[in-house]
């Protein structure tokens, strides 16, 4: 498994756990926003990534 893998994987288990929050608490809740915000996080990171690695090219 290479590090793109481990990327994919980790926005998979994060959007599950956050559909799983917001169905249990809803969409404003405190846990679903930071659990959003940490996915947002994870997005991030790994379109910098991306695009640093395409401007290398």
């Amino acid at each position: 498994m290479d590090h793109n893998d481990n990327v994919q994987l980790e926005i998979l288990m994060k959007r599950e756990e956050l559909f799983k929050i917001a169905e249990r608490k809803g969409l404003t809740n405190e846990k679903t926003v930071k659990c959003s915000q940490e996915l947002d996080e994870i997005l991030n990171k790994c379109q910098f990534q991306n695009f640093t690695q395409f401007s290398m090219l």
